[in-house]
């Protein structure tokens, strides 16, 4: 009887605790997603020159999301690196420190290598091939690995083609590289500087004019919308044009952020900030030839390699994409294979 008197007691107790948990608020599996706010103010950093045709893409991106939900969705955006450099900008977007961020793909290598295809070597060689490669499973695959640190790609947007400037000599075939020293914009554009013959040197893009300035380096890889939107014509002098990578930006968003917002808030989202890649991909080729000539026309030098000595560049290039492969495993030689795939 005891025993039994026990047993009722402790169900009731169990059914009592119950009740109180649910009255309380427990998140049980089944409980319901907290409802998004009706209006969202989104933090959106990056660090280029608010005159790059990518900053004027955020511009673009934050004027759509505005006008597509009558001003319920506000997205303040944080140029030239006023929050956070290229260097710190994607640990930002990870932990939540910022909501948005553009950043280089190449910034993302220390965690995610694979994130390094659009700096192997002439692996692209047309603006088209870039655009068909990324759609055609490079940019679902480093998706899914971007996901795994907390963060989802918005968009893929075209920087644009990168290229060699320097302070010491014309640079027109691998050897002259020995001895120089570059800014590369990430670990393996350095590396391509290296099988080059020069040494790379680390640093943040807002640091590079005044390194130029003070001979503590002799050049640097970027795009010509970098150079001319940073003034580096008044501080180099020789430019070479190889279209040796095509490094993409990504513009990723934090996904415990993402996951507040409501399906029709994502949706808003998602369909400006596709609007806008579209356009960038029109544009891309357009600015790197326009500041292609605004560059001569400030003085610099300009050496364009020639399509009959592209062989001799790709042939002191090729121990990078070994390198590229074995940093980034399995994913690494899938990802080159779609792009040598790509017609």
């Amino acid at each position: 009887m005891f025993i039994r008197k026990n047993a009722v007691m402790t169900v009731l107790f169990i059914t009592i605790a119950a009740i109180l948990f649910a009255g309380c608020g427990g998140k049980g599996a089944d409980a319901p997603k907290a409802a998004a706010p009706e209006k969202v103010t989104v933090k959106l950093a990056h660090n280029l020159p608010v005159n790059h045709h990518l900053a004027r893409g955020m511009e673009s991106f934050a004027k759509k999301v505005s006008e597509k939900s009558q001003g319920k969705i506000q997205i303040n955006i944080y140029p030239s690196g006023q929050l956070y450099n290229d260097k710190s900008m994607n640990d930002a977007l990870m932990t939540g420190g910022v909501d948005m961020g553009l950043n280089s793909a190449a910034m993302w290598s220390s965690v995610i290598p694979a994130m390094e295809i659009f700096d192997v070597p002439f692996l692209f060689p047309s603006y088209e091939r870039v655009k068909k490669a990324l759609d055609g499973g490079v940019g679902d695959k480093l998706a899914r690995e971007m996901e795994k640190k907390g963060v989802m790609p918005l968009i893929w947007a075209d920087y644009g083609f990168v290229q060699f400037a320097n302070n010491k000599r014309p640079l027109t075939r691998p050897a002259d590289f020995k001895g120089l020293k570059l800014r590369g914009y990430g670990e393996l554009p350095a590396e391509t500087i290296k099988a080059l013959g020069g040494s790379p040197v680390t640093m943040g893009a807002g640091e590079v004019y005044m390194a130029l300035q003070r001979g503590t380096i002799d050049g640097q890889t970027s795009g010509t919308t970098a150079m001319y939107d940073r003034k580096m014509y008044e501080v180099s002098k020789y430019l070479t044009i190889t279209n040796h990578a095509f490094p993409e930006f990504v513009l990723a968003v934090n996904l415990k952020f993402w996951n507040s917002l409501s399906a029709e808030q994502k949706k808003i989202i998602q369909q400006a900030a596709d609007e806008v890649r579209d356009a960038i991909r029109a544009e891309t080729k357009n600015e790197d030839e326009r500041t292609l000539k605004l560059l001569q026309e400030k003085g610099m030098e300009v050496y364009i390699v020639p399509e009959s000595e592209i062989a001799a560049w790709q042939e002191a290039t090729e121990p990078v994409q070994a390198i590229f492969a074995k940093r980034a495993g399995a994913i690494g030689q899938q990802l080159i294979d779609i792009c040598k795939q790509v017609k």
